[in-house]
């Protein structure tokens, strides 16, 4: 896979900006740029941004509908009805679950939370969900992370004398359900200063309101962070603002004192004692909670993360963990049955655009195999599988597309969807599906930019090993949490050279140890390239080349830096 490599160029503006800033923080001119190109300009600013800090998290009552959430939820509490707290089956729903059930736990035992069936019920406010909220004298439902576009379904629960209150972040109708009250930033009468919030976020807002009304203290608050930052990682919202704020305590919180069922997980991910990341969170935490709603149901990923006692917690770990298996391996299959199908599809060159259509596909892991083939292809992908008469699938997006939109375009076409930027759920009538595809790739065809579709690296900066100091080192890592919006720094070194120790390394001999020098400074950086060891020949001719990298701290050696080497061109 050869990339390009995108030198971001800097405006006079942000150069003056970033002068100024390295000038006043005292840190390397680089990072005043990298400060810069994020939107921080004042060194007020870049002190908020290094050390985020609690009081800024906005006032939950500037959100529209607020008031009446919270009024709603003492009434039932007064009344002492019976409250359910209602949840999608991913990360964001089944953590926003979590959140709201034990926050309220605490002052009020009439309640109980509900997660539907991926497979019975399928995404969002489901009829046999609010049935069992009627049979189980449930007055109030919360919903979250799911409920913005359940329009029918909520009159019907009204007709059960239901009311609902939805926390949700995804783009709504035109057309609004008739809760009583409905908590989205992306509403388009929205008052609130920050639509970017996990579904888990909405729901810490409300409960972070309910506390202010009834006067309990923050900092009860602060031990539901770490949901809220497993959630906001797992969901790809953007880390700036008050997801940053967030996400930063969050994983503080994660590191030092997570909640019981949480430190379960840690346990079985094999993170006990190190310092848990963003991208722990991706690639471990995450997709072990999701798997519950992949493979069994997600309520017991709920079950987990509510859990008191740690030996019941870690037996219900390792059998999520044992989901977290078999969806690996069906994610493993089906993606090699994508691949195939691919590879035959006539005129791919030509094609902008990847949609798939199985019906024997597992609806547990369809979303993962279109992560896969944006992944692998560069085009936005929709995977579907059949549930009953209906095609049912997954989209996801390349860096920059509006993927929604696409959805949006085909709705005469679509008996349901819903989503965001980068990821989307949809169903159709299997008739349906041919001219979907067809629709689905005129609208991408038409709005998506030629370097959407190809492997490209975007370089932060230029530099020479000589500026990777440790006090250049520790300032970047301030930057912390990485995520979309505040993308880990990728720098570019010119011309460096083996130091004659380079080799390669791994299970089928595929990564290359490098130790290089460039002609700047005598310092030998060591560096690691995942799967590149084709480039190791070339190396050894002990000729220059260029390298582009994220800058780690070695897990082994601790404060010893090591490049993560993305990629690697000869000169």
């Amino acid at each position: 896979m050869t990339h390009k490599w995108n030198y971001q160029p800097i405006t006079p503006e942000q150069a003056e900006a970033s002068q100024q800033l390295a000038q006043e923080l005292g840190i390397s001119p680089i990072l005043g740029k990298l400060l810069a190109e994020r939107g921080i300009t004042t060194a007020a600013d870049a002190r908020k941004f290094f050390r985020p800090q609690l009081p800024d998290l906005y006032d939950p009552f500037l959100m529209k509908d607020m008031d009446i959430a919270v009024e709603r939820l003492n009434k039932a509490m007064g009344k002492k009805e019976r409250i359910l707290v209602y949840g999608d089956y991913d990360v964001d729903g089944t953590t926003a679950v979590a959140l709201v059930y034990k926050f309220i736990q605490q002052f009020y035992s009439n309640i109980d939370y509900y997660i539907p069936d991926r497979y019975n019920e399928g995404y969002g406010v489901s009829t046999q969900g609010i049935d069992y909220a009627a049979e189980s004298g449930v007055g109030l439902i919360i919903v979250l992370d799911c409920g913005i576009k359940a329009i029918e379904e909520i009159t019907y629960a009204k007709e059960k004398g239901i009311d609902f209150i939805i926390c949700d972040h995804h783009v709504p109708d035109d057309v609004l359900p008739p809760a009583v009250a409905i908590l989205n930033a992306k509403r388009e009468d929205n008052t609130y200063p920050y639509e970017h919030l996990s579904g888990c976020g909405v729901g810490f807002k409300f409960m972070q309101a309910f506390a202010i009304n009834n006067g309990i203290e923050f900092h009860h608050l602060i031990p539901l962070l770490d949901l809220c930052a497993v959630s906001i990682a797992s969901d790809i919202v953007p880390i700036m603002g008050e997801n940053r704020i967030l996400a930063y305590h969050g994983l503080k919180q994660l590191n030092s004192n997570p909640s019981v069922g949480l430190k379960a997980i840690i346990d079985v991910c094999g993170l006990t004692d190190k310092d848990i990341t963003v991208s722990d969170i991706v690639f471990k935490i995450g997709p072990r909670i999701n798997a519950s709603g992949r493979i069994q149901n997600g309520k017991e990923a709920v079950d987990l993360l509510t859990e008191k006692d740690f030996s019941l917690a870690l037996e219900k770990a390792g059998q999520i963990n044992q989901y977290n298996e078999t969806r690996k391996d069906l994610d493993k299959t089906m993606t090699e049955e994508a691949n195939k199908i691919v590879a035959d599809l006539d005129g791919l060159v030509d094609r902008r655009s990847i949609v798939l259509y199985n019906e024997d596909w597992h609806k547990g892991v369809i979303g993962i195999v279109a992560s896969r083939l944006t992944e692998i292809y560069y085009r936005p992908a929709v995977v579907l599988t059949r549930t009953d008469d209906m095609a049912t699938g997954s989209a996801r997006s390349v860096s920059g597309f509006d993927v929604y939109k696409a959805i949006e375009y085909c709705r005469d076409l679509l008996e349901n969807f819903g989503g965001h930027t980068y990821a989307a759920g949809l169903s159709m009538k299997v008739e349906n599906v041919p001219a979907f595809i067809e629709r689905f790739e005129k609208f991408v065809s038409q709005n998506i930019l030629p370097e959407q579709t190809c492997a490209v690296i975007d370089i932060h900066a230029e530099i020479d090993f000589r500026d990777i100091t440790p006090k250049f080192f520790s300032d970047l890592k301030k930057f912390n949490p990485f995520g979309p919006d505040n993308a880990k720094p990728i720098f570019c070194t010119h011309n460096v050279y083996d130091y004659g120790t380079s080799k390669v390394v791994g299970r089928d001999q595929e990564h290359i140890k490098l130790e290089l020098v460039d002609n700047k400074s005598n310092n030998v950086m060591n560096g690691i390239a995942f799967g590149q060891s084709s480039h190791v020949r070339f190396i050894k001719t002990k000729r220059s080349f260029d390298i582009c990298y994220s800058i780690e701290e070695n897990t082994h050696k601790r404060g010893e830096v090591q490049l993560q080497i993305e990629d690697i061109k000869p000169n």
